[in-house]
């Protein structure tokens, strides 16, 4: 079993990786919704900032309100700052990771800390966003190729599928959630919000033209091969923790593998007509709450656990 220090700053790595793609590709469909000087524009950029908890969303021009989501160094959950913040637990772990892998995250720190990278923003957004987004990619990528998909592979996708299923259900939740004024029937908008989850080429594939907000929910809920459905997700988080339990010891606790195998077969066992009869806010609401245990438990059997637990009898 690996020190606690190197299992939370590989965990934490990979939490902080997946925000900022998350962000980067949020401030890239809202700026571009933007074009369209309609309703559906404005909707767009409302399902952006409402799903990462920005209120106030009509005090700040959509640009302004994407450049903070991206550089400013203010805001712990900015990209700039997730990537300092997945920088510095990879510095911490350098032995853990290949040198390809740091190097694609170290160049691209160094790239959106620059102090020419503001000036690159403004004076072409999409292109800046773009290219983050590619190297968030290229990062993943060389994570998945060139590390041994061991301990310290298994702990960086955890986190990654962690944050991603949270974040995927904030996102739906502002779509689908039951209340005055939160249905989303128009065309761009739905294109907007399949653009927000990276799903609208495989959607199209499963559904062809047809973009429905029912079509919408189940995909990205439900669909079992598509890599960022909840479900998808979720059955990724069980299976990387059920092996990486086998070097543990639950004493009596209940172990993150078992609340994440838990919500993976409600997943698995649900329906769309039983998620449109109970609503889609409690299914996702369960998700989010869910994962916020599972988080709990991993801190408490691999990075918090009393010093006894591991010390020989």
């Amino acid at each position: 079993m690996m020190l606690a220090r190197v299992a939370d700053s590989l965990y934490w790595l990979g939490r902080y990786m997946e925000r900022a793609e998350h962000l980067a590709r949020l401030s890239s469909v809202m700026l571009n919704a933007t074009l369209d000087q309609t309703d559906a524009g404005a909707q767009a950029v409302w399902i952006a900032l409402s799903a990462v908890g920005k209120t106030e969303i009509g005090a700040v021009a959509p640009f302004e309100a994407a450049r903070s989501l991206v550089l400013d160094r203010a805001d712990p959950n900015s990209v700039v700052s997730s990537l300092a913040r997945a920088r510095e637990n990879a510095r911490q772990v350098r032995d853990q990771i290949t040198t390809e892998t740091w190097e694609r995250l170290n160049l691209l720190y160094l790239k959106v800390t620059d102090e020419r990278a503001g000036r690159e923003f403004a004076d072409g957004a999409d292109n800046f966003l773009h290219d983050m987004i590619s190297d968030v990619h290229l990062f993943k990528g060389a994570a998945d190729a060139t590390m041994s998909h061991g301990e310290s592979w298994r702990f960086m996708m955890v986190g990654m599928y962690l944050e991603r299923a949270q974040l995927v259900s904030s996102l739906l939740e502002v779509c689908f959630a039951e209340g005055p004024g939160r249905e989303i029937n128009d065309h761009i908008a739905l294109v907007s919000l399949l653009r927000m989850a990276c799903a609208l080429e495989p959607y199209l594939r499963v559904y062809t033209a047809e973009i429905e907000p029912r079509h919408i929910l189940e995909f990205l809920v439900f669909d079992e091969d598509f890599p960022r459905s909840i479900r998808f997700v979720t059955s990724r988080i069980e299976e990387h923790l059920a092996v990486l339990a086998r070097h543990t010891e639950a004493n009596g606790r209940t172990g993150p593998e078992r609340l994440a195998g838990r919500l993976k077969a409600r997943l698995q066992f649900a329906d769309l007509d039983e998620l449109q009869a109970q609503g889609a806010s409690a299914l996702l609401t369960t998700v989010v709450n869910e994962c916020s245990r599972i988080h709990e438990a991993i801190y408490e059997t691999f990075v918090a656990y009393p010093l006894e637990m591991r010390l020989p009898a």
